[in-house]
């Protein structure tokens, strides 16, 4: 099992992913997220690592990539879909912990400048919850801290996010 954690509100993420890698999981992670793992002392691979490319345009392009959008769209189901996974050298993601830029707090606060607006505008962050909940059936998709401990309780009893619950992530993350 493999799960890619970037998020914004980092409340409970550590002892969640502490959780996940007790359970096996390998861990993936992007920019601040990755360095408080880190700091935790979990074994995490920066995504950079993981593509082969480098975060850039400062720090506006780290999970716009093949490797990652690949990762959370394969269907398992098709023998093409886990071929051409095994060609490109993608690796399946299984769980994807994202949470967004806080735009709408960010553009409620008093003084808030345009420039401080535009760089809460989260492209990549979307852009995976999407693919992640376009392909439910094979990935679970958490945007909230409070969907942490019910997932976690399942993976513990069941060794696996069922349906019915990646199904309601899913729901959830498009309603986001």
């Amino acid at each position: 099992m493999q799960a890619l954690i970037s998020v914004s509100d980092k409340t409970g993420i550590v002892e969640f992913a502490r959780a996940l890698q007790a359970l096996g999981c390998k861990l993936l992670s992007t920019g601040g997220t990755a360095k408080l793992l880190q700091d935790a002392g979990l074994p995490v691979t920066e995504v950079a690592e993981h593509t082969g490319f480098p975060e850039m345009l400062d720090g506006r392009v780290k999970t716009l990539h093949p490797v990652i959008h690949g990762g959370l769209l394969a269907r398992r189901d098709l023998p093409e879909h886990i071929e051409a996974l095994r060609t490109h050298g993608i690796a399946a993601i299984d769980v994807l912990v994202v949470n967004l830029y806080p735009f709408e707090a960010t553009v409620a606060k008093a003084g808030c400048t345009l420039a401080d607006a535009i760089e809460n505008i989260d492209i990549g962050g979307p852009a995976m919850v999407r693919s992640a909940a376009k392909n439910w059936n094979d990935v679970a998709v958490l945007t909230d801290a409070s969907q942490y401990a019910g997932v976690l309780e399942e993976l513990q009893r069941e060794g696996a996010v069922g349906r019915a619950t990646r199904f309601a992530l899913a729901v959830a993350a498009f309603n986001r």
